[in-house]
């Protein structure tokens, strides 16, 4: 299973943080960070970004990606999931290139804080596990079974969890949170238009360090990335 298609999604009508995509950060397009990752791990057959943007599919191509299609209309919505975007990818590159994909690497443009070592482990977890997908996440701080609450339909909170013992966080049961930056899926997953999210009945997940969880959704987010990096404190 060494066929990999890497893909980046990168819709032109960001509503969040405008033009978030290829928004300048600390002097490259955000676009940018996420391609030369992929380039400089050298493990994907290709590397494309699917988009409805010509404007992000010219500064993909001058990143390195290649843009073999231009993603149609109705998968470039607000309210598009991305399983349907990432099956119609594989199906046009499998067309085009006259290929199957064995797997489907896909890397969010909006959560750049990766290492190179994180590809080849989260690809070796898969290799060894064999799952359909494999998600990348966090440690949450916040947990279900100790402190997260919900509230009934007669306004009375409980715990989201109410049946267990655990008296505290540390002895809770672990949970994490997506973190958006590393997305790897069987093909034959992502061909069953019957699957439509990422998490399936055989997933895994891959954890990352803490600072990983940086995912780009508002104007803070950003600054806040671009702050760390300009400072050192995280290299993308």
């Amino acid at each position: 299973m060494n066929n990999i298609l890497i893909t980046i999604c990168a819709r032109g009508g960001s509503k969040g943080v405008k033009g978030k995509n290829i928004r300048n950060l600390a002097g490259h397009p955000l676009i940018y960070y996420t391609i030369k990752q992929a380039i400089s791990w050298g493990k994907g057959k290709h590397i494309i970004t699917t988009t409805d943007s010509e404007e992000i599919a010219s500064i993909a191509k001058e990143s390195g990606s290649e843009v073999p299609f231009m993603r149609p209309a109705e998968l470039a919505l607000d309210t598009s999931p991305t399983i349907p975007v990432l099956r119609h990818a594989l199906k046009i590159c499998e067309e085009l290139y006259k290929e199957k994909f064995d797997l489907v690497m896909d890397l969010p443009v909006t959560a750049p804080v990766r290492k190179i070592e994180d590809f080849d482990k989260a690809l070796n977890l898969f290799m060894e596990k064999n799952p359909k997908t494999l998600i990348s996440v966090v440690p949450s701080h916040r947990n279900p079974y100790f402190n997260m609450l919900e509230e009934d339909s007669e306004g009375k909170i409980n715990y989201s969890k109410p049946n267990n013992n655990f008296l505290r966080r540390q002895d809770s049961l672990p949970v994490y949170d997506m973190n958006n930056a590393i997305y790897i899926y069987n093909s034959d997953y992502l061909r069953d238009e019957k699957n439509t999210k990422a998490v399936s009945d055989n997933s895994i997940a891959y954890i990352m360090d803490e600072l990983t969880k940086i995912d780009i959704d508002t104007e803070l987010d950003f600054q806040i990335l671009e702050a760390l990096v300009k400072e050192g404190v995280v290299q993308i």
